[in-house]
């Protein structure tokens, strides 16, 4: 995050100290970069410039609305997952256009909502789900713009939790039943064939299976053509690695280039789906110090944040640097850290060598995406609030939820 950096000893985002939204917002919070925001979306722009195409941002990485309205004024589009998504998208001020509908399990009711607010595209994941698409946009009197999700069979190298292009995953069609379901989609009535859809993963940090999956595509492509189907767009997913730790994230530029030689000479317009690559590095998660617990084998750093404000480390053992926010001079110690929650995967991060007292303030770092998008109430703890910086102005861009509105909506039986 290059927008994170020290001034006398106290992190800084952008021109902030990170101290002061602490005691301003209290903790937990998450806090992201607008510069870095407009910077990582840029760097898209500019690594696909030579070909025509749209930048479909991953909703489901970070739904918050500031972040979504952000995107819409830079031009993006929206890869979406849920009728609650379209929904967000719609509210932020996105352009339905722009929107394509991924996910395995549309209901009708999701349907019917994006197609009377005209969006770009149906992802489609199976053959039951295009007959009742076929049948809803019926039903509407409309026709329904449709690609498959087609699964290449690519091993994306990744974690198994976010490997999403193999033939044992839930996701697409296998890419050898493509044909037959495209000729299917092309008789029915109230569909009418636009793309091609393929997502083989998330956190991918090496371009061969990018490139492996693109050759794929782009035969099933050519082999529709040789039939009368001709394709509108090409949408090769997302899945592009950050840094956490020590990766090495892929050459957006060196996959530009080689997306450019693929795509020269074609008609078909270029989709791409980041989520993670956009909004990881931009945001962070501060958390404060509640207690420290020395112990026989560890020592334990008890912090206001918990699994239910950052669910990565107990889902994917995933790792996040965590760092002091104001630094103090003296001889580091071993802890984990560790949060309230009654549970002992509730942990953010082991063996972290750190300078702390109670009452400290803990910045992880890389936690713009998947943390508050999948927050939840679990122990009832109302879910963080939102800051976010541009340069040295400071916007509240989600109030912190109170215990009220968590059981708002709950009623008692008499």
């Amino acid at each position: 995050m290059n927008t994170l950096h020290r001034i006398d000893g106290r992190l800084h985002l952008e021109d902030v100290a990170l101290d002061t939204l602490a005691q301003r917002f209290g903790t937990p919070l998450y806090v992201y970069s607008r510069q870095a925001l407009e910077a990582a979306y840029e760097s898209y722009t500019e690594a696909f410039a030579a070909i025509p195409h749209l930048i479909c941002y991953a909703v489901k990485a970070n739904s918050s609305l500031a972040i979504l309205n952000l995107f819409a004024r830079l031009g993006a589009g929206f890869d979406i997952v849920s009728g609650g998504e379209l929904a967000r998208v719609l509210a932020a001020g996105g352009d339905p256009g722009k929107v394509v509908f991924s996910g395995v399990g549309k209901t009708a009711d999701e349907m019917r909502a994006a197609l009377q607010a005209g969006i770009l595209c149906f992802n489609v994941e199976s053959v039951s789900e295009l007959h009742r698409l076929d049948r809803v946009a019926g039903e509407l009197g409309t026709v329904a713009p449709v690609s498959f999700r087609v699964n290449p069979d690519v091993d994306p190298k990744t974690h198994p939790y976010i490997s999403t292009g193999l033939k044992e995953n839930k996701f697409g069609v296998p890419i050898a039943d493509a044909p037959a379901l495209y000729r299917l989609a092309a008789s029915l009535p109230n569909l009418k064939v636009t793309g091609v859809d393929c997502h083989i993963g998330s956190q991918l940090t090496d371009l061969s299976p990018l490139a492996d999956a693109a050759d794929r595509v782009f035969a099933l492509v050519d082999g529709l053509a040789a039939e009368g189907i001709a394709l509108h767009h090409i949408d090769l997913g997302g899945g592009v690695g950050i840094r956490y730790r020590d990766e090495t994230p892929p050459d957006l530029a060196a996959y530009g280039r080689m997306l450019a030689t693929r795509f020269a000479g074609r008609r078909e317009k270029l989709l791409l789906e980041p989520g993670r690559s956009l909004v990881g590095n931009a945001g962070l998660l501060l958390t404060r110090v509640e207690y420290l617990k020395p112990g026989e084998d560890r020592n334990f750093a008890i912090v206001d944040a918990a699994m239910n404000d950052l669910m990565r480390p107990a889902l994917y053992d995933a790792y996040h640097d965590i760092v002091a926010v104001v630094q103090r001079q003296a001889p580091a110690r071993r802890y984990d850290i560790v949060g309230p929650i009654c549970e002992t995967g509730d942990f953010l991060g082991f063996a972290r060598d750190l300078v702390v007292e109670e009452g400290d303030i803990l910045a992880l770092l890389s936690a713009g995406a998947y943390g508050m998008s999948m927050a939840s109430n679990y122990n009832s703890r109302p879910r963080a609030a939102e800051v976010l910086i541009d340069k040295n102005a400071i916007h509240l861009i989600r109030e912190r939820e109170t215990q009220q509105a968590m059981i708002a909506g709950e009623r008692l039986v008499y």
